[in-house]
């Protein structure tokens, strides 16, 4: 890794002595603190330190990124570890540094000072998590530098479509809370290339985020009424991807994996009963899986995340298998019941002989001929019945045949049904999770 090097001199040891060159005799902070009129009594610390009403002061920034905390998905805010390097004019503060013994630089604290009142606009943390160092440096050409350390709590607007394989972008804009940009204007100390490379020597811990770039971009907004200048971090401030592997491991391998198991479960057979419950339990898992991410992501997200979508789809899938387990169980437990009523149906059915009927045709004709004689011209009632009895049983093997269309019937229905269910749903599948690969997780790469 290249190493960076970036001159941090005002904020490393000041000089406490210096051999004096003749022209004074005292070579002492407090004899130059006189000669600048560094008192409490001094107008310093209210006024704008210009000798022109209309001349700008300039505020140079550099932001150290020391560590990446936390990121809160459901609250939009990222945790992060800063160091923030000040500096800006003051027109009189200069003095000649052969003058007071070569004496450069000056620590003065800050109270005695005007300082620049820069905030950071996307800053939700409270006033206990920052530190601002108590003194200032001065340099015998005006310049004063001051430093702050700040644990910040931020806004950010977190694109969760693609989490947990998500690189988000998150800035933090140093601005003055309330004068235009012409009378304070932001700048870099150092450039955005610079600054990345001395934060990934800095810092300290990147959770489960990956730091990828740093960029500065300097804009002018108007608020109420007047233009301000802003100095904008964009990690590109955060400009961070995030580890997916925990995510991974604990969520979507899992949900692979009872995928892959439903598809397993249509070799079980269908005669042990074992196969409904087996997919039961694999839609209750991934249930359980659903309420773990619900924790995970806000409920305010416009557009569904990718992981939903994969958990979702894989319910669905299940859920549908689940399904077309009962359709087949359904036909299989119908094909025993027909088998049973046609077996109860042939023991039950009596054999209809036609000549059984020839007492009944002679008690009948014995009773024709006691009525009389106009009764002697009806058709034969034997041959009557005869054709009844025909017409019957023809209807009873008609009905025996449509009954009976074979042993396993049913049966031979499920099968079938099976196999052309598990052929689209195995196509589906394949299709499903290519498109969540090319759609997602491809992205990452």
């Amino acid at each position: 890794m290249t190493q960076v090097s970036v001159d941090l001199k005002p904020f490393s040891n000041l000089p406490t002595a210096a051999v004096c060159n003749g022209e004074t005799t005292d070579c002492s902070y407090v004899a130059l603190m006189k000669h600048l009129n560094l008192t409490s009594s001094s107008e310093l610390p209210v006024m704008r330190p210009v000798k022109h009403w209309t001349t700008p002061t300039i505020v140079l920034i550099d932001m150290l990124l020391d560590g990446i905390l936390e990121v809160d998905e459901k609250f939009q805010t990222v945790m992060s570890h800063i160091s923030v390097y000040m500096k800006w004019k003051n027109e009189f503060l200069a003095w000649n540094s052969s003058v007071f013994c070569g004496m450069e630089l000056l620590p003065v604290s800050l109270s005695l000072l005007w300082v620049p009142d820069i905030v950071i606009r996307e800053d939700v943390s409270d006033t206990s998590s920052n530190y601002m160092s108590p003194l200032a440096t001065l340099s015998s050409n005006g310049w004063v530098h001051s430093s702050l350390r700040h644990v910040l709590t931020s806004t950010c607007k977190l694109d969760l479509k693609l989490f947990p394989f998500d690189m988000q972008i998150c800035n933090l804009s140093f601005g003055s809370m309330s004068f235009p940009d012409d009378i304070i204007s932001m700048r870099a100390r150092t450039n955005d290339s610079t600054l990345f490379r001395l934060s990934e020597q800095t810092i300290v811990t990147h959770g489960e985020w990956a730091l990828k770039n740093i960029d500065i971009t300097l804009i002018n907004e108007t608020k109420v009424g007047f233009s301000q200048s802003a100095l904008v971090y964009t990690v590109r401030n955060h400009y961070h991807t995030r580890k997916p592997l925990l995510y991974v491991v604990n969520f979507i391998v899992p949900l692979f994996y009872l995928l892959i198991l439903d598809l397993a479960s249509f070799f079980i057979s269908e005669a042990r009963g074992e196969k409904l419950g087996f997919k039961i339990t694999i839609l209750l898992s991934i249930s359980v899986l659903l309420l773990i991410l619900k924790d995970i992501l806000p409920s305010t997200e416009d557009n569904l995340p990718m992981i939903a979508n994969f958990c979702v789809g894989i319910f669905a899938l299940v859920g549908i298998s689940v399904l077309e387990a009962m359709v087949v169980t359904f036909l299989s437990d119908l094909d025993g019941y027909c088998d049973q009523n046609s077996r109860r149906f042939a023991d039950s059915s009596v054999e209809i002989e036609l000549n059984d009927g020839s007492h009944i045709e002679n008690d009948i004709n014995a009773e024709v001929n006691k009525k009389g004689s106009h009764h002697q011209e009806w058709p034969s009632v034997s041959k009557l019945l005869n054709q009844i009895l025909q017409e019957v049983k023809s209807a009873r093997q008609e009905v025996n045949r449509g009954a009976q269309t074979g042993p396993g019937f049913y049966k031979r229905v499920a099968h079938i049904f099976d196999c052309v269910f598990f052929t689209f749903y195995l196509m589906t599948v394949v299709v499903f999770l290519s498109y969540m690969y090319i759609t997602w997780i491809n992205v990452y790469k």
